[in-house]
């Protein structure tokens, strides 16, 4: 249980939030939402005890074992797995205990060490740290690489796996699904909902907290308070709570009319397509959305296109990859005014590669790319907020782009990003990712594209900025492709999903629930194949050395019950031999008193030592039973 009574917590002068008392108990998954700033990341900070509260009073039971994701990787030379295996720190220990056992030859304390190991999972600890990798993307062959040799994206999914692994009582985890895939995010919603632990999530995927919460913390105007059910159940008593001001009733009106009027165009287009359904039902739940976020921050949209040519931009037969590598083969892809696809597939499929060569990024190795005349692209990818002059401010970068604009319009536009005040003239350097993804849209939606090419455009955006993008997108005139792990938006601006997968792109026939269920059969077909093959290759030799392999784990356990059984042996003999002295007529004489006496002290010593040598061998084979 972890009890906040009255908590303050103060940056500097500002204060985050104060006078905020709430319980979270044991087995609870609770998702923390508020604006970036508002403090989430502070409080699971003092969760962590690195911070201490201003004001008020937090407590949990001692030894709990809590477990983070680490900000930063070390450039170590080890292999991947092992680092991952480092997150169970129980199991480490135990280990070294057990490395210190055998270098003192100490064969009991080798044996009971064995018996933690059993109980604490450590000999299914590589196949337990295998399932992590393989579920957030690595393949087998990257298991064995060194840390080093990884990306940063690649090394946070790392030092996520890491604190997967750790057997912890609480999990905190502050935006996880930033560095991950669909597949990946997918996989990890399934893997938290069945963590037994209690859980504290900070998360801008509306889906991914809706399915794993029952229990939401939001913070805003300084104070934090606690909400029960999941991210939706939220919503909806803010919204009630909101829907009582009349300040913001008129925007709510603005919103809700700009989202029924692109439900009413979209049903006039509607299809039998699942997709298309599953579209309509979420579009069903905007207005309760739209009443819940009426005093965000964010208010844009994408000016009116006139005219535009048909199709936008046409693929013919291309064949995609690098170097002597092929990941496509044969695309043919025309994309019209008004087409909204999602691309889904695994992970280096290749939805990337096909964005950039939408995005003339990079050229085909065979076939052709026909742009038509008027053809305005705006591309979003992660790479690009790393091309913002970091010297320069907001202000300056839409002023790149049109010399004309007063300062007036342009602060005005960049209001709706939230860029308010002194914000437009300061340089872009120390903004946090939220910020510079936020400037990299301003200046994408200033260029009026008629060809939105969208990349995984919802990372550091929080839910306020989601949302606005959300309803931008809606009423967008012109054609989209969309990459996302955040299903609410490709579920809310989407109504044509192409599957990039096997070196082929095709159109997927159904949802994002058909997309998981697919997901699913992919992953159980892998693994039968894998089954299949290692059974197949597992000859009499390789079962030799399993089963050599086998008895090494338990050799101590077995030098234990050899060394008993020697001293039983020992002793036994040594009482056979002083019963058959004692036989002796002679000893009972006067005159071998001091012989008899001295044999009898003798016996005494052998019948103890036997005794004790007996229950060490009972010892022994227990635990040589219980292996076994």
């Amino acid at each position: 249980m972890l009890n906040f009574k009255n908590i303050a917590l103060r940056r500097g002068v500002k204060v985050l939030f104060a006078n905020s008392s709430f319980t979270l108990h044991k087995g609870q998954k609770i998702g923390f939402t508020g604006a970036n700033g508002a403090g989430k990341s502070s409080l699971f900070a003092m969760v962590r005890n690195e911070l201490h509260p201003d004001e008020g009073e937090f407590s949990m039971p001692p030894n709990l074992e809590i477990a983070h994701v680490a900000q930063e990787t070390p450039a170590m030379a080890s292999a991947a797995i092992d680092y991952v295996i480092d997150g169970d720190a129980e199991l480490r220990r135990v280990q070294q205990r057990l490395a210190a056992a055998e270098a003192a030859n100490d064969g009991l304390k080798q044996a009971e060490l064995h018996t933690l190991l059993e109980t604490i999972g450590g000999y299914t600890a590589q196949a337990r740290a295998a399932r992590l990798m393989n579920g957030l993307g690595f393949t087998v062959d990257q298991e064995g690489n060194a840390v080093s040799s990884f990306s940063g994206g690649w090394r946070m999914r790392l030092n996520l796996a890491q604190a997967l692994m750790c057997r912890s009582d609480v999990l905190l985890l502050d935006e996880p699904t930033n560095h991950l895939d669909l597949d990946a995010v997918i996989w990890l919603q399934d893997w938290l909902c069945k963590y037994p632990g209690t859980l504290l999530l900070i998360s801008h995927d509306r889906d991914f907290l809706d399915t794993i919460t029952d229990h939401i913390v939001h913070i805003e105007h300084n104070k934090a308070d606690i909400y029960t059910g999941n991210y939706s159940a939220f919503e909806k008593m803010r919204a009630e709570k909101l829907a009582q001001q009349q300040s913001a009733y008129l925007k709510q009106q603005r919103e809700i009319a700009h989202i029924q009027s692109f439900v009413d165009r979209f049903k006039a287009q509607a299809t039998k397509a699942r997709q298309a359904q599953s579209r309509i039902k979420a579009l069903e739940r905007m207005e309760l959305i739209a009443q819940a976020h009426v005093d965000s921050p964010f208010d844009f949209s994408f000016p009116a296109l006139g005219r535009m040519p048909n199709p936008l931009l046409k693929i013919d037969k291309a064949t995609l990859g690098y170097g002597d590598k092929t990941i496509i083969k044969q695309v043919s892809l025309a994309i019209a005014p008004g087409d909204r696809i999602g691309l889904l597939g695994p992970n280096g499929a290749g939805k990337s590669t096909l964005i950039k060569l939408l995005a003339g990024d990079m050229a085909a190795q065979t076939g052709t790319r026909l742009p038509a005349e008027g053809l305005k692209i705006g591309y979003f990818a992660q790479h690009q907020l790393e091309q913002l002059r970091l010297d320069e401010s907001p202000l300056w970068h839409l002023q790149q782009l049109n010399k004309q604009a007063t300062e007036k319009d342009l602060r005005n536009f960049l209001g709706g990003f939230d860029f308010q005040g002194d914000k437009v003239m300061e340089a872009v350097k120390p903004f946090s990712g939220g910020e510079k993804a936020r400037l990299v849209l301003a200046i994408l939606v200033y260029q009026n594209p008629n060809l939105l090419l969208l990349d995984e455009p919802t990372n550091h955006l929080d839910l306020e900025m989601r949302h606005a993008l959300s309803v931008a997108l809606q009423d967008f005139q012109g054609a989209m492709v969309v990459v996302s792990h955040d299903r609410h938006l490709l579920r809310s601006v989407t109504d044509q999903l192409l599957l990039v997968a096997d070196g082929k792109v095709q159109n997927f026939d159904g949802d994002l629930d058909d997309y998981r269920n697919w997901l699913t059969e992919q992953k159980k077909a892998e693994e039968k194949t894998v089954a299949t093959d290692t059974a197949a290759t597992v000859s009499r030799k390789d079962q030799r050395k399993l089963d050599a392999e086998r008895r090494q784990r338990h050799k101590p356990l077995y030098d234990a019950l050899k060394k008993a059984e020697l001293a039983v042996e020992k002793y036994h003999k040594e009482q056979q031999q002083l019963v058959q002295q004692l036989a002796d007529p002679a000893l009972y004489d006067d005159a071998a008193k001091g012989r008899l006496k001295a044999l009898l002290e003798s016996k005494v010593k052998v019948d103890k030592a036997l005794e004790e040598a007996e229950m060490l061998w009972m010892e022994a084979q227990e635990q040589v039973e219980a292996a076994q």
